[in-house]
């Protein structure tokens, strides 16, 4: 699973390289046109375009289920599937996720995972999710060209805003992916795939 996360990050990073290129050309003074590109889509817009895209798959993912089928996970019958998180759990996994990739921006707001775990109603549930991705959304909002690239977070890990908005996006897309088998084992066709 890690390295699905992985590869779905460097696909994201190097989907927003160009324009952090051309946004970085811009700002050191680069040609006219690399000028009005940069001032298109700045890495924020970027970054939360695709933030958006997530958001708006996995809400309303997490709506279709319904109330007495959120604490479904597949039976072992199905396949190896002893001790997998419910959707419920899915659900709240990614929650408290986007607030601890984000928490590192210094964004105020984030909420503790332990309020997160004590949520039991899908409309809880459901509502903190939404919150999650404001957070998340707040968090990106504050990349810009010159601040993309700082390390933020732990040294070692020479992580930066850059990365760890990539990192989110890539996280909300593999729990997506794991939301969208268990609607459908459920009988539910996710409304993404409804269009």
């Amino acid at each position: 699973m890690h390295r699905r996360v992985i590869v779905a990050g460097l696909w994201v990073a190097a989907a927003i390289a160009p324009a952090m290129a051309v946004a970085q050309a811009a700002a050191s003074g680069g040609s006219a046109a690399g000028q009005a590109s940069a001032a298109a889509v700045s890495p924020a817009e970027s970054f939360n375009s695709l933030l958006s895209i997530m958001e708006s798959q996995i809400v309303p993912a997490a709506e279709a289920m319904p109330a007495d089928k959120f604490d479904f996970a597949p039976p072992t019958t199905f396949g190896l599937y002893a001790g997998v998180r419910t959707f419920a759990q899915q659900v709240k996994h990614l929650t408290e996720a986007n607030y601890s990739i984000f928490r590192a921006y210094g964004v105020p707001g984030a909420v503790d995972a332990k309020t997160i775990e004590a949520l039991t109603t899908k409309d809880q549930i459901v509502d903190a999710l939404k919150k999650s991705y404001a957070y998340a959304h707040a968090a990106v909002s504050t990349i810009t060209v010159e601040n993309a690239f700082e390390p933020v977070g732990p040294p070692q890990r020479h992580l930066t805003r850059a990365t760890l908005a990539a990192y989110g996006i890539a996280h909300s897309m593999d729990h997506y992916g794991q939301m969208v088998e268990y609607l459908r084992m459920n009988g539910i066709v996710p409304p993404a795939s409804r269009r």
